[in-house]
């Protein structure tokens, strides 16, 4: 049974607090409303999660801080007479019921309405009226209103709750000409005919319907409209005209004048702009998205720098340890155990199975071929639970015995990144009792699986992962996979955890003068302290735990890009497809480095470097994390979190333009040796 009172207190903290709620009755009012009590009995594991949820009707509860965000905006106070127009879930109006003295509240779902009351009362708020009845007409029997909140969006203030609004009153809506391009709206009432208007930032709420707002008939022809964006975003027309000139003064016009214009990753220049990095024990690269071909290119030009010219012996990539392990032994021209598999076969095979790792794999051997051994630079998997060939003992186990409940594991997949907030994905995720019962049988398969996959380390002859080292995989991988089958939040801490332990182990295997280039997604190298994920969810990566063990001795390098193509997934275990990626949001860094008219260059955000540069970046703006999922329909809930660009990373790469990655075929490429890590 989840300890809810210890949830709550946390989502204060992390989600509320932490994110500038500085209205200590708000934060007592949410630490005091239990939210899992207004979701169902399959949502209520969700219910502290920074997320809005699905409830009946197709309406949603929304996401904690938007309430708390909305309420403080609302400036309630103790006395004041407050209007809620869509009750939903009655969540809110509890919240609401804790601040005011009275409240009303309207629903335009009767069945809503009715089960909202009945929670209510149940809970005690006695002063807080629900009504079914179409909520853009306001309640006038009641009026004026001193705070009028509402929980859908419509495309302008009703009439109705201006003229209800008293003097010195306050009016937080939200407002857009489509559902999924709306701004928060806050409306000051001064006098009998002056308004002041405050826009509070970009927000998705549920249709404002009726009388003053959309029709159902309006309801219809806006999503024609978003499934006509949703489709022409896949297509390949292009998505971004060029930048138009920076404005003199503007965020854009700073990073012009510090940005460091690169030549393509193929020249010998672009690499060398990294030197300044040559010092580091360990460089982290980054990506925005798992299939870019311009990322995977330029790691690999810097790192081919970083190796040659400056004794770097070691890349470790976000990968799993035997698929790694595979090239590892081509690149060293060494033989491979009795019965290994093939490498990158499961799902997302595409992130290492393209064109451009084969070059730089093809490149890493050749250099090893005229080395000593100990001189060799390897290549290391850090995810050494073998996350995606797990997911895949997961699934194919599930697809045998409860196929409803494989769908389910499928969606919390898609969910096991940060930044993935689709309330749908939520929707779907219900356990079913088949799901529960089957819990033991899956983690003692994959414990075993794990065991087998890592028994051929034990007596591969590499120094670097012993025996004891496997022992102790071996013990922790039940708490692992029992905490990632159920789609927790802690599933991220830990693989990251052990990324970073499985990188101090190789370090150390090579020796106090060994240095490392790793591989991984923005979301592990930045500092997660600077994100929401640190900031919101308590969550660590890898970049944050090497910056707090080895301070400067390390550079933590992000890329980003404006718009292009990608290779990803609609869902979990599903295709690859080569979609179009949006143009940035305009509350994006990637919009205002793109309004840098920049093709490709890079921003060093290091103290002492650009000040100027620094001090307008810091303030926490959105950026863009794709993974090996793209929904493009859902871009804004799903890939973007807000972050402080210049402490999470020291350096940032920029590519304007983008293409997909071309992943490799199946079948062995003639001539190659029998321990080509790709073939069949």
């Amino acid at each position: 049974m989840p300890d809810w009172k210890k949830l709550r207190a946390s989502m204060v903290v992390l989600q509320l607090a932490r994110r500038g709620i500085r209205d200590s009755r708000i934060l007592e009012a949410m630490g005091t409303v239990p939210r899992e009590l207004f979701l169902g009995a399959g949502q209520r594991e969700f219910a502290y999660d920074d997320t809005a949820l699905p409830i009946e009707h197709g309406q949603t509860i929304s996401q904690p801080w938007i309430v708390a965000m909305t309420l403080q905006a609302a400036a309630v106070r103790g006395d004041d007479r407050v209007l809620e127009i869509g009750t939903g879930s009655g969540y809110a109006a509890a919240v609401l019921g804790e601040l005011a003295q009275r409240v009303i509240s309207i629903e335009r779902h009767p069945a809503l309405a009715n089960s909202a009351r009945r929670r209510l009362r149940k809970l005690g708020y006695t002063h807080v009226e629900i009504y079914a009845a179409d909520g853009t007409l306001g309640w006038p029997a009641a009026a004026p209103f001193d705070v009028i909140v509402a929980a859908a969006g419509g495309p302008r203030v009703p009439e109705a709750w201006r003229d209800q609004l008293a003097i010195g009153g306050r009016l937080v809506m939200p407002v857009g000409e489509q559902r999924n391009r709306q701004r928060l709206l806050k409306l000051t009432r001064r006098s009998t005919t002056e308004f002041i208007e405050e826009d509070l930032g970009a927000v998705m709420f549920v249709p404002l319907i009726g009388a003053q707002a959309w029709s159902a008939r309006d309801e219809d022809a806006v999503s024609a409209v978003e499934a006509e964006e949703a489709e022409e975003a896949d297509d390949g027309a292009p998505v971004s005209p060029s930048a138009a000139p920076a404005q003199e003064g503007s965020l854009a016009a700073v990073i012009r004048a510090a940005a460091e214009p690169l030549p393509d990753p193929a020249s010998t220049g672009f690499a060398q702009a990294f030197d300044r990095f040559a010092d580091r024990r360990i460089v982290l690269l980054g990506e925005a998205s798992h299939g870019t071909a311009e990322f995977y290119q330029a790691r690999a030009a810097i790192t081919q720098r970083l190796v040659e010219a400056h004794g770097f012996t070691i890349v470790a990539v976000e990968a799993d340890w035997p698929d790694a392990a595979s090239i590892d032994r081509y690149v060293r021209d060494r033989p491979a155990p009795p019965q290994s598999e093939p490498a990158f076969r499961r799902f997302p095979t595409w992130m290492w199975r393209n064109t451009d790792v084969q070059a730089f794999v093809d490149w890493l051997r050749g250099y090893n071929v005229r080395r000593a051994a100990d001189h060799q630079a390897g290549f290391y998997g850090l995810d050494l639970y073998s996350l995606s060939g797990s997911i895949a003992a997961v699934l194919d186990y599930l697809d045998q015995v409860d196929p409803d409940a494989a769908h389910v594991a499928r969606e919390r997949y898609a969910c096991l990144t940060p930044w993935q907030k689709d309330p749908a994905v939520y929707g779907r995720a219900v356990l079913s009792q088949r799901y529960e019962q089957c819990t033991d049988e899956v983690v003692a398969q994959l414990r075993d699986l794990l065991a087998k996959r890592l028994e051929y380390a034990q007596h591969d002859g590499v120094r670097f992962l012993d025996a004891a080292q496997n022992a102790r995989l071996i013990a922790a991988a039940e708490r692992y996979y029992r905490v990632m089958y159920h789609g927790s939040a802690q599933s991220w801490n830990l693989r990251d955890t052990h990324m970073f332990e499985t990188l101090n182990h190789i370090l150390d295997d090579h020796g106090t003068n060994a240095r490392a280039v790793v591989w991984a997604h923005n979301s592990h190298i930045g500092n997660a302290a600077a994100t929401d994920m640190g900031q919101v969810r308590d969550e660590i990566n890898i970049g944050q735990l090497c910056r707090e063990r080895y301070g400067d001795d390390i550079a933590l390098i992000g890329f980003g890009m404006h718009h292009g193509t990608v290779a990803a997934a609609s869902d979990w275990d599903g295709p690859m497809e080569v979609k179009r990626v949006r143009a940035a949001r305009k509350d994006s860094y990637e919009h205002h480095v793109h309004l840098a008219d920049l093709p490709r260059g890079l921003l060093d955000l290091r103290p002492g470097k650009h000040e100027t540069l620094r001090a307008r970046l810091l303030p926490p703006l959105l950026e863009r994390f794709i993974g090996v999922i793209y929904r493009p329909e859902t871009e804004l809930q799903s890939h973007y979190a807000s972050a402080s660009l210049p402490d999470q990373f020291d350096a940032y790469v920029w590519f304007d333009e983008t293409r997909a990655v071309t992943p490799l075929p199946t079948q062995n490429r003639e001539g190659v040796p029998e321990t080509w890590p790709f073939g069949v």
